[in-house]
């Protein structure tokens, strides 16, 4: 239990401090880059409810796009069912807030944050990106990203509270920890594919 607790702490402190300088919260501080990473999740629970964490992904990604933070958006995320397609989903909503579908780009094999950010490297040829998603997801994606090569920063989705988030951070404890557990094994994604070419 003792060493549980040490590899927890470890992991976790490891993952925030390499984030340190390079997550915002303030658009108007963020450098402009050609390319956005959006991190996928489902859109809604089991009951129907709207997953807030989606919902702030959502404006996150739309409002960088109309300040001119970023030219294009490559959205990465889950598409293992027929009738489950996170990017697809996300897509259609930030064409309805009114964003040039011409400017985002999917990626249906974004299983975990690992696959997205080396498919973002490997499929699509970017090593020069902003991630966005909540604080504590970005943290990770850019350690992730410092080990793969990709030159990463990270904006900062709105978070959200609630009993619902508690359960979240729990599990981003346990994630963190597996982050080192694919380093030593030298997990790869789960697909790669044929290059797609971002103009």
């Amino acid at each position: 239990m003792a060493l549980v607790i040490v590899a927890l702490i470890y992991c976790d402190s490891r993952v925030r401090s390499s984030a340190n300088g390079r997550l915002y919260d303030d658009i108007s501080l963020l450098p402009a880059r050609k390319t956005g990473l959006l991190l996928g999740t489902s859109k809604s629970f089991s009951s129907g409810r709207i997953n807030t964490y989606y919902a702030n992904r959502i404006d996150a990604a739309a409002l960088l796009m109309r300040e001119e933070k970023i030219k294009y958006l490559i959205i990465s995320g889950d598409n293992s069912r027929k009738e489950y397609n996170e990017p697809r989903m996300m897509k259609d909503d930030l064409i309805q807030l009114g964003i040039d579908s011409n400017r985002i780009y999917l990626d249906y094999a974004g299983f975990r944050t690992l696959d997205s950010v080396v498919r973002c490297r490997e499929i699509f040829s970017q090593d020069n990106v902003t991630v966005i998603s909540q604080a504590f997801h970005n943290e990770r994606a850019l350690f992730i990203a410092s080990n793969e090569n990709v030159d990463a920063i990270g904006f900062n989705a709105k978070e959200v509270t609630g009993v619902n988030s508690t359960r979240v951070r729990v599990r981003e404890k346990l994630a963190r920890v597996k982050v080192f557990l694919d380093m030593i094994f030298g997990v790869d994604p789960k697909f790669l594919g044929e290059k797609i070419l971002i103009e």
